[in-house]
Parts: structure tokens; sequence; C-alpha cells
């Protein structure tokens, strides 16, 4: 195979394939060797001072997070991490993996370099990705090749031959996938990998933050545009994809999920939008969110009320939810328990008469992922600090009338709470 070198930085394969930092699994039978025992070294273009020096801090991949992870999972008393597509790989290593049939992993020793296992045609977006400027070689494997005893060897040869006793493994991995490796690595016990990157990811560095309030502030600004329309007359359904292509203008990448539950549905927390017809006097709840470019994710709910004829009722429930929202949002600041945001919502809607008609908890952590730790709920009483993003959307709903729910996404400072979500959260008519 014909390789030249392209700029010092890109390796150039004759059939197309681009490369960095890579290996490539040489062809053999399904069942192959792994790739200490057989594999052609492609050679390796290391990452250079400058390159370096762009994962800086305050990157949203910063060298020293592989070094994190290893430390805690030697911690953990695991051997390694083995990470499929998903949100902890793109935390460790920025590559925004397809999840496919054929394996993807990252093999993450707790003593040594790590290596990201891809399919031979993926090996082009994955040299394309930040993962290149880690200390991360990319492993390449081919159709009759076996990712899976590519993988366990890998992991072995980091033990210098001896078997592992323990892996953390993606939460979202495959459910065949899991059970490949387990046969591959008979030796060892699986456990979440959120045991060990849990509490790296719930605290979101500097870049983190940034990249939240990007998010934030392009769906706050949808908000905005919907409080300029005419909703009357028109579906739920016809309003959702209004809001769907907002968000992708408004510079989401992806839409993640768009909630429109006017009148009784609104009592429904994870509506989805249907044929219903808004009418007037109708109180509409809409909770939106994407992904952006960068991978972060956004998530707020506005309640609006269509007209000026307000639902007999709703006026008070909508003054106790607001002042609930305010209030958790309000003990927000380092060393308070996770439980108490969800304590200081649900006392004072529980105070007020409508304790059962808050069906769930108060909020949940957001970064790569729309759900993450921490979960604001009762019982968890990990300590807020610093970095910390999470929602604070408590919400009232009257099965068969009509519901209410406020969410802001708020970072724990040092000082306190941040909100980015910076729209109002007054009750706000649109006209009838």
């Amino acid at each position: 195979m014909e390789i030249t070198t392209f700029y010092d930085q890109w390796v150039i394969l004759t059939g197309g394939m681009v490369a960095i930092n890579c290996w490539l699994v040489t062809p053999g039978p399904f069942g192959g060797p792994a790739v200490s025992e057989g594999a052609t070294r492609l050679p390796v273009v290391t990452a250079t001072d400058a390159a370096e020096e762009s994962c800086a801090a305050e990157s949203l991949y910063p060298v020293d997070r592989l070094a994190r992870a290893r430390t805690a999972a030697a911690g953990a008393g695991l051997d390694g991490l083995l990470l499929t597509p998903g949100a902890d790989l793109r935390y460790l290593t920025g590559y925004d993996a397809p999840p496919l049939e054929r394996l993807t992993c990252l093999v993450l020793p707790s003593d040594g370099p790590g290596a990201l296992v891809v399919p031979e045609l993926e090996l082009p977006r994955a040299a394309a990705s930040p993962a290149t400027d880690l200390a991360v070689d990319i492993v390449g494997w081919r159709e009759t090749d076996d990712p899976f005893a590519l993988v366990a060897g890998l992991l072995r040869d980091a033990l210098d031959g001896g078997k592992p006793a323990a892996v953390g493994i993606a939460d979202r991995m495959w459910a065949v996938q899991a059970m490949r490796l387990a046969a591959a690595l008979p030796s060892a016990r699986q456990v979440p990998a959120s045991t060990v990157l849990g509490p790296l990811r719930m605290r979101k560095s500097a870049a983190e933050v940034d990249a939240l309030r990007r998010a934030a502030t392009a769906i706050d600004r949808v908000h905005e545009q919907l409080r300029g329309w005419r909703l009357v007359g028109r579906t739920e359904l016809e309003v959702a994809r209004d809001i769907a292509d907002a968000i992708l203008a408004e510079g989401h990448s992806r839409v993640n999920f768009v909630i429109v539950g006017s009148g009784p549905n609104g009592a429904s927390p994870h509506h989805e939008a249907s044929p219903r017809v808004i009418e007037h006097g109708d109180a509409v709840v809409v909770d939106i969110g994407g992904t952006t470019a960068e991978g972060y994710c956004s998530d707020s709910t506005r309640t609006y009320l269509v007209g000026d004829d307000v639902p007999t009722g709703f006026a008070d429930l909508y003054a106790v939810l607001h002042e609930a929202q305010l209030a958790a949002c309000a003990v927000v600041q380092p060393g308070v328990p996770v439980e108490t945001v969800d304590a200081a919502a649900r006392d004072l809607i529980t105070a007020a008469g409508y304790g059962e008609l808050f069906v769930h908890r108060t909020g949940h952590g957001i970064g790569l992922e729309e759900h993450e730790q921490p979960w604001v709920v009762a019982g968890n009483a990990e300590p807020l600090a610093p970095g910390m993003t999470f929602s604070v959307e408590p919400g009232i709903y009257l099965p068969g009338r009509y519901g209410a729910r406020i969410e802001d996404i708020v970072v724990c400072i040092e000082t306190g709470g941040e909100r980015l979500n910076a729209l109002d959260r007054n009750l706000v008519p649109l006209e009838g």
C-alpha cells in the first residue's frame, strides 16, 4: 500500500483513506489477531507543540482529560474504560462517532496510552476529529477482522499480557456489543463507565459552560420568536414544526425535542405535539431543546396564555409555580446538597396545595446530553460544586384541564447560581 505525507499532518493512503496517528489492522479472517499480533503500523504523525497549545485548558477537549479519566478509573479499581459512540466518547476525545453496527470503541487503559478503534471506512471521519490532537492512536479494522478481539488485545497489551479484572463500559453501549466484549474479556467484570466519568462530566469547565451559555442564548431566541406568533386555529403539530425550523435557524445543528402542550395536553409533562387545534384561552406549555455544533445541549420551558381569557384558577397556580422556580434557583451555591434545590421548589408547591400535581424531579444535569448527572431530586445528597450545570424546572399539572412549567438552565458558580437562560419567566399572553 502506497503511503505519502501531505503538509506534514495527513497520511494519504491510495484508495482514498485519510488517517492521522493511525494503525491499520492487516486483513485476516473473522476473529483475526489483535493489533499487537500482526497489525501494520502506519507512520505516526504526532501532535505538534502548537496543536497541543490549541488544546489548552479553555478547550472543550483539554489534553489532560484523558489522564484524569485514567486516574479516576484506577481509583475505582478498573483496569480501563471501553467507550462506544456517545457522550462519554465525545467528552474524552471530541469524536462524535456514528452509532453503527460496526464497532467503534475507545480503549483507555488505567495505565498506558489509549487507542480509538474504528471501522476502516470511518478512518477519515475519526482523523478529522479533535482526537488527533490527543495522545490517542487511531486503530482501523477491516470487515473481515474481529474488532472485539482487537479491543481485548489492546487492553491486555496495556496490562503486559495480564487479564483485566474489571472494566468500565459506556452506559449506552449496545447490549450486543457489551456481550461480545464480555466474551472477548471473560475475566473482566463490567461496570458502568458513569461510575468513573459521571463525577468528571458533572463539573463543567469554563469552556463547557460557555458552550452551554451559547446554546441557552440560542434557544431563548426561539422563545422570543414564538412570542410574536399567532397560535389560535393552528395545530400543535404545525406550531412544533415551525419551532423545530427556528431551533435550527438559531444556531443548533440538531433538534432534540419540541413539546407543545395546549389546554388539557399541557397536563402531560412529556406530551408529543398532536393534531389538536389551539384555542382562545388555552394555556400552552412549550418545552424545547437542541444540540449545537459544539455538541452541547439547550433545554428551556415557558408557559404561554393564548388570548386574554385566563382559565379558572390558572393565575394562582402560575404564581405559585413562579415563586417556586425562583426559590429553587436562589438556593444554588457550592456545598448545598443537590436535593435542596428540589426541596426549595417542592415545599412551596406542596404548601400551596399542589404537591400531588408536581409529578417529576425538579431538574437534571445537562451538557453533551440533554439529560445527565446530577439528578435534582430528593435523595441526592451530592454537594453542589462550581461547574455543575442543570435544569430547574418545577411544574404543576391538572389532568384534563391544563399544566404549567418554567425551566431554566443554571450553573453553580463560586458565589451562587447563574441562570444561562435570560428570557423572563412571567406568564406571557400571545395574540388570541
